[in-house]
């Protein structure tokens, strides 16, 4: 039985290249892919908001110099870019979604529109919200904590490379500990960067917690959707 009905699932840009350096790795897409179908199997509802460091980090190179509002842009075609990658596994593996674009490209994409995405919601399918919030100066985080406060989400689920927050970098520091639940308030004081700060304050304004969590440890997942004891719950 799952814990929550609706949720929010961010994904990095990153987390498609696998062991790539840039791009989309098939393998990854298609394992994550399976991940996101247990879920909606359960019932729970699913919208996605994809990061494009995978696509524009990797020709990033040239945005040296380059106008910020124009890099950021960039940085938004990639998430389209990753989007429709996403769905069209999801076609493929037998579900359906829809990509819903903050930035008009009606060729491509549908625009986003608040009650159609509620719609798709409620009738099963899963969203993907590409574009980020269609405005520069603003990370997918943001994005990400402004579409789950929009949809009603439950929770926003953070996929990272890490299994959640800890009191150090676990990398650099062997004695670091994972936390499993820490408040928006405690996190701010001890300095842990947990999402950037504007996205923090959405999250903690709206009361939208927050989990963490490795997308690459296999189940993960499912278990953050059943309420297991995985990654770490940021709460107000």
């Amino acid at each position: 039985m799952p814990a929550y009905k609706r949720i929010l699932l961010k994904l990095s840009g990153e987390a498609l290249m696998g062991d790539d350096a840039y791009g989309i790795n098939r393998a990854t897409i298609v394992r994550m892919v399976k991940e996101i179908q247990e879920v909606t199997a359960m019932g729970t509802q699913v919208a996605v908001v994809i990061g494009g460091g995978n696509i524009f980090r990797g020709v990033a190179g040239g945005s040296v110099g380059m106008d910020r509002a124009t890099a950021d842009y960039m940085g938004m075609l990639a998430t389209v870019m990753n989007s429709l990658a996403l769905a069209d596994t999801m076609r493929q593996e037998g579900m359906t979604a829809r990509v819903m674009s903050a930035i008009s490209i009606d060729q491509v994409v549908e625009p986003y529109v608040r009650p159609k995405a509620l719609q798709y919601l409620e009738e099963g399918k899963v969203v993907v919200f590409a574009a980020g919030t269609g405005n520069p100066f603003f990370t997918t985080d943001t994005a990400a904590a402004l579409r789950g406060a929009e949809i009603g989400a439950e929770i926003m689920l953070k996929a990272t490379k890490v299994d959640g927050v800890y009191t150090a970098d676990p990398k650099k520091d062997p004695s670091a500990t994972r936390y499993t639940s820490i408040t928006f308030d405690e996190a701010l004081i001890k300095n842990l960067q947990v999402l950037d700060a504007t996205a923090f304050a959405l999250c903690r304004d709206q009361n939208l917690p927050l989990k963490v969590f490795s997308i690459f440890k296999p189940g993960a997942l499912k278990r953050v959707v059943q309420g297991e004891d995985e990654g770490t719950l940021v709460h107000v």
